[in-house]
């Protein structure tokens, strides 16, 4: 038997064979069987076995199962802009999303047909997956925390200190700006997220100095829509010093200051999953070593971006954690938007609630990612054009 021979080769010759033997005589048949022998490897009898099978003709395939609903080639090529202006969120931060991306899509782009519309609409989470599974890719993440041992005894770590239902208790951690190299000085951006609303506010400072660390938390507190109850930091410099602990403490109502254990990233985890979202997708991986950049990215991150972030883009929040058969299984609460938490949030005043909710009747998500995008390119720019 030729051991080269495919399977759609010996698949061939078999049907042709088998045409020949039903219609040929005694002497005839015994030549096909000798060449099926020679030709296909066949003991004796396999061959009269398998010549003697009818050939079954092909007939066209019959589509068994549940008919398609969501068609990738009918609804992608809608998802997809929708998606990228998302900033290519999770299927179920995405489907909690829709409802209000769709209609502003339509306002502000061109409108859906109304088949794609309600089927975008009623997809779940896990028709989502499905449908962006060939759309998406993977990147690194790089860490430059350097521990400040300074006032380390004299900060507790977190514990049981915070009261983690409340609006106010902050997580904050710095990112590095610095193209993979932190020779000389450049770019960092405090990113600080709560972990109650999960609302954020980002700033950038030159340099990660303690006085310009703690310029960054003044204006960032400034900015909350709730009073500030407690920072938790990593072990870094920049946080454990006595121009921040100073400033949380002498006030009328002293802010607790917390920190994570040692080389432990999850106890910071809500802050490090936005350091990716929030601010690596943004900024990306380059050097930002001209300390103009500093202003105008200032004024995107307390502008369009914070209001993009903020007011639009859901998130989920873990619930609680059930052990089932040795394995831990993850139950998250539905995705909502930190706006639609700090409604919700009974430390929030309904002043700043009615101020909220006007703020967001005039914005649109897609004029403000098209402003955030615009911005950026300006940005570049400047990063390039190094002093």
């Amino acid at each position: 038997m030729d051991k080269t021979m495919s399977h759609t080769t010996r698949k061939e010759i078999l049907n042709k064979f088998r045409r020949r033997y039903r219609s040929a005589g005694a002497e005839h048949k015994r030549k096909l069987l000798d060449q099926a022998q020679e030709l296909l490897g066949y003991h004796r009898k396999s061959a009269i076995r398998a010549l003697s099978t009818p050939v079954v003709e092909r007939t066209p395939g019959i589509i068994t199962g549940r008919p398609v609903i969501y068609e990738p080639n009918r609804l992608v090529p809608w998802l997809r802009p929708i998606w990228r202006a998302a900033d290519y969120a999770c299927s179920r931060r995405l489907a909690a999303m829709l409802p209000e991306w769709v209609p502003a899509y339509e306002e502000h782009e061109r409108r859906l047909p109304n088949e794609v519309r309600d089927k975008l609409l009623s997809a779940s989470a896990r028709t989502l997956d499905r449908l962006l599974e060939p759309l998406r890719c993977q990147e690194s993440r790089r860490s430059l925390t350097r521990p400040g041992t300074l006032l380390r005894q004299q900060i507790p770590i977190r514990g049981s200190v915070w009261e983690e239902g409340k609006a106010g208790w902050l997580e904050v951690d710095t990112v590095a700006l610095c193209g993979g190299s932190v020779a000389g000085e450049f770019v960092w951006m405090l990113d600080g997220v709560d972990y109650a609303t999960t609302w954020v506010e980002l700033r950038a400072m030159w340099g990660r100095g303690q006085a310009g660390t703690l310029a960054a938390l003044r204006d960032l507190e400034g900015t909350l829509p709730f009073a500030l109850l407690g920072l938790d930091s990593d072990n870094g410099g920049e946080f454990l010093n006595h121009h921040v602990l100073s400033w949380l403490q002498k006030r009328t109502r002293p802010v607790f200051l917390t920190r994570s254990r040692p080389n432990k990233k999850d106890d910071n985890a809500h802050v490090e999953q936005k350091n990716w979202t929030h601010i690596r997708q943004c900024f990306g991986y380059e050097r930002y070593d001209n300390p103009e950049v500093v202003q105008p990215i200032n004024d995107l991150v307390t502008g369009p971006y914070g209001q993009l972030l903020n007011y639009f883009h859901a998130s989920l929040k873990l619930q609680d954690k059930e052990h089932q058969d040795g394995r831990i299984k993850r139950v998250y609460g539905a995705a909502q938007t930190p706006f639609a938490r700090v409604l919700a949030s009974a430390e929030v005043t309904v002043q700043t609630k009615r101020r909220l909710q006007q703020e967001k009747a005039k914005l649109n998500p897609f004029a403000l990612k098209l402003e955030v995008d615009r911005k950026l390119k300006v940005i570049a720019a400047m990063r390039r054009a190094r002093p």
